[in-house]
């Protein structure tokens, strides 16, 4: 079989720095591989081309490169559509055609151009397992494939293929295990070239509830559940998310989008395969509406809500975007993400705990939306004797909880005598706003910053 229609990406990104928010790290380079579709486009992984500023694209079969620029991209599903400027570019490549969910024990053909080499790679593996993984590069939980067939640097984002048809995009290898890659399958993929065919918004609807699995009987009693009842407790419900104001903390989840939900939060996906109950969101789109079954107060009901993009207090990693920061008498400030998080090597140990738990387990409420805090301190007169403050999470505005980034520049910027920042460990910062205007100027010439705040606060 001909591979022609497997590209070779050369990506220059240039990443924000979340360290010094006002500006980006270096321009790096790296590769990946993609597969050209119906329409002259490529398909790839979204992590291939994140924070991109410059890509071109090459055919086995000519060295020479053609500028391509990102068409759509869905950094939920890791998934990216490329369209090259020259349109004669890919005139003789013939389209992939995207193919079927695979079976277990398939054997799949695992094509690309891994780092090393400049011809094309094809490795040979098994579908061992298909289940909702995941994903490395958004941290949403959506459904996945895995073969055991490395998946290495320059690899990803490259064809699948089953029977001469595209089954999967090759996206992350599994930690801990040697020669073992996964898959992002058709399904998936179809979602989202779907979605850029109806010009949908290319994203992976959220359900914005927490839940644990009703396997204790004594619990499945106390909740009304009877024998021939399974599902998950709801503990939690984002706000603004998609069962706010249709779902209670309490409520027993029973089934999801016709797909009755297991005690142990699983359900049998397509008739086919057991796994978690939220792969059913991969078949939806934004805007579209869900029904469930539930059981409120021993009363067995049926609800709609409308899908919602995935939201939670503590965003997860952010692409194609500058980080949202604001300088307050020296004192930088930012709303806590996992971008942020990650400036600890080994963040998941090495980060403030408190981090690490509003990350885990905080919950967005009306009240509460973002969590600012100091990233770090310009060592200035006007902030003497604040310089141990930084890595703390405001919780309060001359007494009051700032709502999310911009309600807390609102709240520093109308306060008429003094400024009094309450931190999480209790501490007191007082800054006076006439002495930080008159700071202002000289503080960002000191330290090189062009402006007091990111674009997107004014």
């Amino acid at each position: 079989m001909s591979y022609a229609n497997v590209i070779k990406i050369y990506t220059t990104s240039q990443e924000p720095d979340y360290d010094t928010p006002w500006q980006s790290c270096n321009p790096s380079s790296s590769t990946g591989s993609g597969v050209v579709i119906g329409g002259g486009r490529v398909l790839t992984g979204a992590h291939v081309i994140a924070d991109a500023t410059f890509i071109q694209v090459q055919k086995n079969s000519n060295p020479n490169k053609a500028v391509a620029q990102v068409e759509a991209v869905c950094h939920d599903s890791d998934l990216a559509l490329l369209r090259v400027s020259d349109p004669a570019f890919l005139a003789d490549v013939k389209p992939a055609e995207i193919g079927v969910f695979p079976d277990l024990r398939d054997t799949v053909s695992v094509v690309g151009y891994p780092v090393g080499g400049e011809e094309i790679s094809i490795t040979q593996g098994v579908v061992s397992r298909l289940e909702v993984q995941r994903y490395d590069h958004s941290q949403r939980r959506l459904l996945a494939v895995t073969v055991d067939a490395a998946i290495n640097e320059g690899n990803s984002g490259g064809p699948v293929f089953k029977e001469g048809r595209v089954i999967g995009i090759a996206f992350q290898k599994l930690e801990d295990a040697e020669a073992v890659g996964e898959i992002i399958p058709a399904p998936v993929i179809r979602h989202f070239l779907g979605a850029v065919d109806q010009d949908r918004v290319p994203r992976v609807p959220g359900l914005g509830v927490s839940s644990m699995n009703l396997e204790n009987p004594t619990l499945r009693r106390a909740l009304g559940l009877g024998p021939d009842h399974s599902g998950v407790l709801v503990t939690s419900v984002e706000f603004g998310g998609s069962a706010w104001d249709v779902l209670r903390p309490r409520d027993a989840l029973l089934s999801i989008g016709g797909q009755e939900i297991a005690n142990n939060g699983t359900c049998r996906y397509r008739d086919r395969y057991r796994t978690s109950f939220d792969v059913v969101l991969g078949d939806y789109y934004v805007g579209d509406t869900l029904a469930m079954r539930i059981l409120r107060d021993g009363v067995e009901q049926t609800v709609e809500l409308e899908l919602k993009p995935f939201r939670d207090l503590v965003p997860r990693s952010v692409y194609d975007t500058q980080p949202t920061y604001f300088i307050y008498g020296g004192v930088v400030f930012q709303p806590l993400s996992l971008d942020l998080l990650k400036t600890w090597r080994e963040w998941w140990i090495r980060a403030p705990p408190e981090y690490l738990n509003m990350y885990y387990t905080g919950v967005r409420s009306p009240e509460w939306q973002e969590v600012v805090v100091i990233s770090q301190i310009l060592a200035d007169e006007i902030n003497v004797g604040y310089e141990d403050f930084f890595h703390e999470a405001v919780i309060a505005v001359n007494g009051r909880l700032p709502r999310d980034m911009r309600d807390f520049v609102d709240q520093v910027q109308s306060a008429p005598d003094l400024v009094e920042l309450t931190t999480s460990r209790f501490g007191t910062l007082m800054i006076d706003p006439a002495e930080a205007a008159e700071a202002a100027p000289r503080i960002l010439e000191r330290y090189c910053i062009p402006r007091d705040r990111s674009s997107d606060l004014g």
